[in-house]
């Protein structure tokens, strides 16, 4: 079952991933709102667990573009594209991970434009909707 996802963070222009098209490994076109989390990061893990990490026997920089070197040290955010960690990702503790973050309002997930409020809510996958998960960002302050 193909599926379009888009990621968004709030406070920010651009999405962070737009109208990305993935296979989900399922026959059933109604699916929970549990069963599609699990369904998305079975994908995720499986597409991860896929990627060739680049192991070197010597320390090389990865350094960016030079187009692309202003825009992070504005952003104040520097990555080189390196992952250092190789270990593989445990399936069922992501799903559990994923299940819990939506559970606790770290993220919401709209289909079409319908929220996914609750776990149980069923949806219609042969509808062919944009799948849009918003990364929610809590503000951090004190009292007095």
């Amino acid at each position: 079952m193909n599926l379009t996802i888009s990621v968004k963070q709030l406070g920010k222009k651009h999405p962070i991933l737009q109208d990305n098209v993935i296979v989900l490994a399922t026959t059933s076109t109604v699916v929970t709102v549990t069963q599609l989390l699990e369904l998305v990061v079975a994908q995720q893990v499986d597409q991860f667990s896929k990627s060739s990490f680049e192991v070197d026997d010597e320390d090389k920089t990865h350094l960016p573009n030079d187009h692309y070197l202003p825009i992070l040290l504005d952003s104040g955010k520097m990555s080189f594209g390196a992952i250092y960690n190789h270990n593989l990702p445990d399936l069922k503790k992501a799903q559990e991970t994923a299940i819990q973050a939506f559970e606790d309002g770290m993220f919401a997930i709209f289909y079409g434009d319908d929220a996914l409020e609750t776990l149980k809510q069923t949806i219609d996958l042969e509808e062919n909707k944009t799948l849009t998960f918003i990364r929610l960002t809590f503000l951090a302050g004190s009292y007095w």
